[in-house]
């Protein structure tokens, strides 16, 4: 979708005027008088607290034409801020429905303090209009390509025409999108690493390591998990240097890219397979952070870092029994290789924790179907060993509308992971708490370092389409991150 701004309608676009006050349509000189009686039936039976999406046909000189309206409440505080995205994407949804190809969207409040509401909206339909179709041939579905904003009384500010103009806030949530929707056959870790090389044209750098690094540094757990498939693990480490203060701590998030997930040796079953090409979503979301701070050039120093690998069975892969030291020396039993997710990001959080030495770490994965189990596709789970960063990730997440819940964890949680064998093992062989058992596992690889763990294995994809995203994915956490970074540490 293109989005410009203009003076002036054609006869090819659809008019939609917006407003969430009131809208004095003789202003509007370049509507015909038609459509100026239409706007002015419909504005004055609409109530103070209605939010409405209308389209009238009406006749001029014999011929049909059609006029949407749009008004939308204004939103309290800026908790709210996202109702006003929400609305965008079901402006954008109700013009698809009437099959049209360009709008003229006009801001017709007479209200000129409202800037940041209207920059809401326009970023919903934005984060709406997103569909990962590259593949298709021949598409039947109705898009609009186009959208002219015409701001009737210079309401928007050049920074936030800039912001809108050149998709700032939504081109690292549609990275994260296209690359849990690639499929596996395209997408596995060296190739992911070449999707995220568009982040050095903003100043992201990136560093990889190959598989004959991770062996040096003892890295086995991670390589463990990806020696049964052709496909090379890689670590990717990309930096995003805003603070000119070169000792300042940087701020770290992890995310375990598992490319694709057969469950190796403990082979997952075959209805349902297909979707483990979005297995690397905690990668996806890291990638997409890290090119968003960027693009609106963050002050913060900030590390991403992401395990990928590809779990597959052959005769090389890793077997249920096996033992592996990771690299910080501690001894895991492999007991289901399915419970791979766990084994990437240990070694990752303990590189990250030793060599970067951040102010926190936050990990993000599609780590366990027992997540979905107890929060659905509404919400992450969260688990973390500081008050604090727990209080920041909620704020953010009521502004941003990205759910989180956080889960507990223990000393009792934690000694189910102890083993005969090694210093762990990888799974309790209980029927319960597997989520809590999981982020339990990651704990042992994060020392002092204030942490948190999101699992999103519920929220990274939705077959049925959020708010914000039609259905497939969601980039769930780009916004909520991009939001806690900006409200605490900026």
């Amino acid at each position: 979708m293109k989005i410009t701004f203009e003076d002036k309608i054609n006869s090819k676009d659809h008019i939609l005027l917006v407003y969430h006050d009131s809208v004095n349509e003789q202003n509007i000189s370049f509507l015909d008088n038609e459509s100026k009686i239409v706007i002015k039936n419909a504005t004055s039976s609409y109530n103070k607290s209605d939010e409405k999406i209308e389209t009238f046909n009406y006749s001029q000189k014999n011929k049909i034409k059609s006029i949407s309206l749009a008004k939308f409440t204004n939103p309290k505080n800026a908790i709210d801020f996202w109702k006003l995205e929400a609305f965008g994407g079901k402006l954008l949804n109700h013009l698809e429905k009437i099959n049209v190809n360009s709008v003229a969207l006009i801001i017709g409040d007479n209200d000129r303090k409202n800037s940041s509401e209207i920059f809401s909206l326009v970023n919903g339909i934005d984060l709406k209009s997103y569909s990962f179709d590259k593949y298709k041939t021949i598409s039947k579905k109705n898009q609009v390509r186009f959208i002219k904003i015409i701001d009737l009384n210079k309401i928007l500010t050049p920074a936030i025409k800039r912001q809108i103009t050149n998709k700032q806030s939504t081109k690292g949530i549609f990275l994260t999108r296209d690359l849990v929707s690639e499929p596996a056959n395209i997408l596995y870790p060296t190739k992911f690493v070449e999707f995220c090389n568009v982040m050095k044209k903003v100043g992201v750098t990136i560093e990889v390591l190959d598989e004959k690094r991770m062996k040096s540094l003892g890295m086995n757990a991670l390589l463990g998990v990806s020696q049964g498939s052709v496909k090379p693990a890689r670590v990717m480490i990309m930096k995003w240097n805003g603070n000119k203060n070169k000792k300042s701590q940087p701020l770290a998030f992890i995310g375990k890219g598992v490319t694709f997930d057969t469950g190796g040796i403990s082979i997952k079953p075959s209805g349902g397979m297909e979707d483990m090409k979005w297995d690397m979503g905690g990668a996806g979301v890291v990638a997409g952070l890290m090119y968003s701070v960027a693009l609106r050039k963050s002050k913060c120093n900030i590390i991403g870092a992401v395990g990928l690998v590809e779990n597959m069975p052959d005769g090389n892969a890793q077997r249920p029994g096996d033992v592996v030291r990771s690299m910080s020396g501690q001894t895991i039993e492999v007991l289901n290789t399915d419970a791979e997710g766990r084994l990437v990001l240990a070694d990752v959080l303990w590189y990250v924790k030793e060599r970067y030495k951040p102010k926190f770490m936050i990990d993000l994965a599609t780590l366990t179907g027992a997540i979905i189990v107890a929060l659905g596709d509404r919400y992450a789970g969260m688990f973390s060993n500081d008050d604090k960063l727990v209080d920041q990730l909620y704020k953010s997440s009521k502004e941003t509308n990205e759910l989180v819940w956080r889960l507990p964890i223990d000393n009792e949680f934690d000694k189910l992971l102890n083993c005969q064998v090694a210093d762990m093992k990888n799974i309790t062989g209980t029927r319960g708490a597997g989520s809590i058992t999981a982020a339990q596992f990651l704990k042992r690889f994060v020392g002092n370092i204030p942490w948190v763990h999101l699992d999103i294995a519920g929220v990274t994809w939705s077959k049925k389409g959020t708010d914000f995203s039609r259905p497939g994915g969601t980039g769930f956490g780009v916004r909520l991150l991009d939001n806690f970074i900006k409200n605490n540490y900026e």
